[in-house]
């Protein structure tokens, strides 16, 4: 209830206070209660503490400091009594002495405060980790943090991965139409102009022309040069300049187990690499059709896979030189057109192929190196070797005394032990060459030089 006043009334009405006419509930005045220090003329018959008075409010306010009120005027505050039955309960004090409870809404709101930071700080830190550790947020992080990569994945020029690259734009696939049907095979660049080395089987059948795939995809149609069926080589020529020549090596200066790559297009797959090691030396090769030409010669015989199309191919050492040219494989099956790599892989040796490629480019045609004798049978005793059946009188052999009836069982340390293992390793050396020959007469052991010569064909 608000209260109004009414400032310039003077005189005052019987259980009239400030403009208030206080009454009970039935609707009798009501006897005022005065302030303690409001005195006797406050129209009151009993103090504070009086008797026979109602006690003094707990609740009232200073009327005489109201600066809204007459000065003239006596004021009092009254309050309304309760009503009639309802007891008055007193104002609850409290003890100044008693134990004070800690306020523990503060304190929790702090403690959650500092919870909710701490967790978003960890969030961000662990977010932040494993973005920089590539885990796209995840906390879990897969393999190692290695280092530099080793030197096997950054492929430097001596690594096998090295050699392929450098050698792959030299190698080239040789495709021949003839003969009513085609054939695949593979060959390599020996001159930045364009000449070829392939095998000879490889364009047999060809009417002198071929076409060559470089390893880019490319295409060139390429001409005939020359062959040697009985080394089983050839060279064709592209008319492209500006191509990346093959370095040769040395196939005299490699040792069973130095690592090898082939190169070529096995089953018409080009730009194919395989790698083995360098199986055995001087191994006898003698190949051919039933009724046609035969080929004689001392292969390099390798483990790294090779199979029908990689013939012509190049066989490199670890530098990436070429040291043969893959031409047969051994195979356990019947059909040939059904043999594939077991394993035994042979390559005519580089320093042979070389010597006949230069030869057909400059001439057109290849010398045969021979030793002017001729052998039909093997010796006996441990010894083994291969008996002369005939000596030529004009011969390298006669030449060095040999005879026939001699029994030949070894060739600049070779051992004889077919008439084949003969013919092949002589066709390995160039026409001047000296040779040791290690011979028996009757129980005599002796030994002879020979110089082979060139075939008078």
């Amino acid at each position: 209830m608000s209260a109004t006043r009414f400032p310039g009334r003077t005189g005052r009405a019987p259980n009239v206070t400030d403009g208030w006419n206080w009454r009970q509930p039935d609707g009798t005045p009501t006897t005022a209660n005065v302030p303690p220090h409001a005195g006797p003329s406050a129209g009151s018959s009993a103090g504070p503490g009086g008797v026979g008075g109602p006690a003094p409010s707990a609740w009232w306010s200073d009327a005489l400091h109201d600066p809204w009120r007459n000065p003239q005027t006596p004021t009092a505050v009254v309050v309304q009594a309760p009503p009639l039955g309802v007891a008055m309960l007193p104002e609850p004090v409290t003890d100044p002495d008693a134990p004070r409870r800690r306020a523990t809404a503060p304190v929790f709101v702090v403690t959650l405060v500092t919870a909710l930071l701490a967790g978003a700080l960890g969030g961000a830190l662990g977010f932040a980790f494993a973005a920089r550790n590539g885990a796209g947020g995840s906390s879990t992080v897969l393999g190692s943090q290695g280092g530099e990569a080793p030197a096997v994945v950054q492929r430097r020029p001596d690594t096998l991965a090295g050699v392929a690259q450098r050698l792959a734009p030299s190698v080239v696939t040789v495709r021949v139409n003839g003969g009513g049907g085609s054939s695949v095979g593979s060959g390599f660049v020996v001159t930045a102009d364009g000449y070829v080395i392939t095998n000879d089987h490889v364009v047999e059948a060809s009417t002198g022309r071929a076409t060559v795939v470089f390893n880019d995809g490319s295409t060139e149609s390429a001409t005939l040069v020359g062959k040697d069926p009985e080394s089983d080589l050839a060279v064709i020529k592209v008319s492209r300049s500006g191509l990346t020549p093959v370095e040769f090596g040395d196939s005299e200066s490699i040792a069973v187990g130095d690592p090898v790559l082939a190169f070529g297009t096995p089953l018409a797959l080009a730009n194919t690499v395989t790698a083995g090691i360098v199986s055995a030396l001087d191994r006898t090769i003698s190949a051919g059709e039933p009724g046609g030409q035969v080929r004689y010669y001392a292969a390099i015989q390798t483990d790294a896979a090779v199979n029908q199309g990689n013939s012509g191919g190049p066989l490199v050492d670890g530098a990436g030189r070429v040291i043969g040219v893959n031409s047969v494989i051994k195979s356990l099956a019947v059909d040939e057109s059904a043999a594939g790599n077991i394993g035994l892989a042979f390559a005519i040796p580089i320093n042979q192929a070389k010597r006949v490629a230069q030869e057909l480019i400059d001439t057109g045609k290849a010398r045969r190196t021979v030793i002017g004798a001729q052998v039909s049978g093997v010796g006996v005793g441990q010894e083994g070797g291969v008996r002369i059946a005939m000596v030529d009188p004009a011969g390298p052999a006669a030449g060095a005394g040999l005879r026939t009836g001699d029994v030949l069982f070894r060739l600049d340390g070779r051992v004889l032990e077919e008439p084949t293992d003969l013919i092949a390793l002589v066709r390995k050396y160039p026409p001047g060459a000296v040779v040791t020959v290690e011979y028996r007469r009757g129980t005599d052991r002796q030994k002879a030089s020979v110089t082979l010569a060139a075939d008078a064909k």
